[in-house]
């Protein structure tokens, strides 16, 4: 027995040497290994996210949309991917500008070549890109739900290039990456303004310049309901974007340290629920239904929602914000078809409305204790802060929302006078499956069915 373990330990000296001579690794060492796991582990939460994306637009659309909304997405993502990497991470987290340029944006880092491994027991940079681009993909993926079933394929590749490239990445320099919006003290852990407000204030430029889709509206201005073909798939979306926010906020946190991203994660949790079960009450009471449609809407703007506070309020706060948002959501879903706002995944309602929300939490709820542990910006109205950081918060939303919406709306707009931004009637009808991609996502359905669906 003793000999076959001197054997099998010499064997493995041979295939790894390194063990044979490698020193006990540092506190500092262990400590950088275990953030990186844990970034990397959220890193990859974050990019599964657009699975949720996927099932959640095809669910909540047409059977005739479907391979359209699964292959667009996957091919936006690998665009943003390289987008980022060329241009987008260098103006959000590049330093080489002058200090008076480095308050608007970022310069450097273009074509990112990080380090090959940890320097100075840092976390990698490698690492941290990563999951920086996961979320500014999850930001695109927001903006397509003004796109849904009447867009153009040329449209989605010319808007990625923009938002990738320029839009996302100023908001994020502002609030992220040391701009002015950071210097005043805007709290925004996880991104209620920078990824979910900024994606929906594309998809409300993208909304208003294709116009609604055939028959949503009458002439009398009332609307008619177009339902999604899977309500299953909307469901289960859900899930795996409520999964993957764990990976958001609690990543955020971008160290194992102490354990705060096990708090981060506790808040993130009761958000979401008290979303859920505010918005499923709220339609109950209203349209003496319980619609599943308002519910799931509601988690999700529960986790949009508590993203921006999950580390500076404490847990009874994040259950106040998450019943706020499932209440708000459902009544903002209403005044945006009101508006004759046509919006087929609630974008508007579930990131835009739940994201201001979010936001301005902060001003309310902020402990000085957390925003000291954060170490950005200061107490709430309501925990003896005074005005301050409510107005800074108030700020944040209006200045990276007012920006957001004029540069999409103004590429969307040269988009539509250049190549047309917006399928034709004919396209429309018989699905972008098939108009598009010259393809069913379900054949064997849409064959019996006929091209009508």
């Amino acid at each position: 027995m003793v000999k076959k373990s001197l054997i099998s330990l010499g064997a493995l000296l041979v295939l790894f040497p390194t063990m044979a001579f490698a020193e006990d690794p540092s506190a500092a060492q262990l400590n950088m290994g275990l953030n990186a796991m844990w970034v990397m582990v959220a890193a990859v939460l974050v990019l599964l996210m657009q699975g949720g994306f996927i099932l959640l637009e095809a669910g909540s659309t047409r059977m005739k949309n479907a391979g359209h909304v699964a292959g667009k997405t996957i091919f936006t993502l690998g665009l943003a991917s390289i987008v980022y990497w060329a241009v987008g991470y260098g103006f959000t987290f590049g330093g080489d500008a002058s200090e008076s340029l480095n308050k608007f944006i970022g310069l450097g880092n273009f074509f990112f070549s990080p380090d090959v491994a940890s320097v100075d027991n840092a976390l990698p940079s490698s690492v941290f890109f990563v999951f920086q681009l996961a979320f500014a993909a999850v930001s695109l993926s927001i903006a397509w739900g003004g796109f849904a079933e009447r867009a153009k394929l040329s449209a989605y590749l010319i808007f990625t290039l923009f938002f990738v490239s320029v839009i996302y990445p100023v908001v994020a320099h502002w609030i992220w990456g040391g701009g002015w919006l950071a210097k005043d003290g805007a709290q925004d852990f996880a991104g209620s303004t920078v990824v979910h407000l900024t994606g929906a204030i594309g998809a409300l430029a993208a909304t208003i310049l294709l116009k609604p889709r055939i028959g949503k509206f009458n002439k009398d201005g009332s609307a008619n309901e177009i339902l999604g073909h899977n309500q299953v798939f909307t469901a289960l979306a859900v899930l795996i974007l409520w999964v993957g926010w764990f990976g958001f906020n609690a990543g955020s946190t971008v160290a194992i340290g102490d354990g705060f991203f096990g708090f981060v994660a506790f808040n993130t949790q009761l958000g979401a629920a008290a979303g859920a079960v505010a918005a499923l009450l709220i339609s109950w009471l209203v349209n003496g239904k319980a619609d599943i449609t308002a519910m799931l809407n509601g988690a999700l703007a529960g986790l949009v929602a508590i993203t921006a506070s999950c580390a500076f309020v404490d847990p009874w706060a994040a259950v106040v914000i998450g019943l706020v948002a499932g209440v708000l959501v459902f009544f903002s879903a209403k005044f945006f078809e009101k508006m004759k706002i046509d919006d087929p995944i609630f974008a508007l309602s579930v990131h835009g409305a739940a994201g201001v929300w979010g936001t301005l939490a902060n001003g309310l709820f902020a402990t000085e204790e957390l925003a000291a542990k954060v170490g950005i910006g200061r107490a709430g109205l309501f925990e003896g802060g005074g005005w301050e950081q409510l107005w800074v918060q108030f700020e944040s939303v209006v200045v990276c929302g007012a920006f957001a919406f004029i540069a999409s709306f103004i590429v969307l707009w040269v988009v539509k006078q250049v190549i047309g931004f917006r399928v034709t009637e004919e396209q429309e009808i018989i699905g972008l499956d098939l108009s598009e991609h010259g393809n069913y996502g379900y054949p064997e359905q849409m064959k019996k069915a006929g091209t009508s669906v």
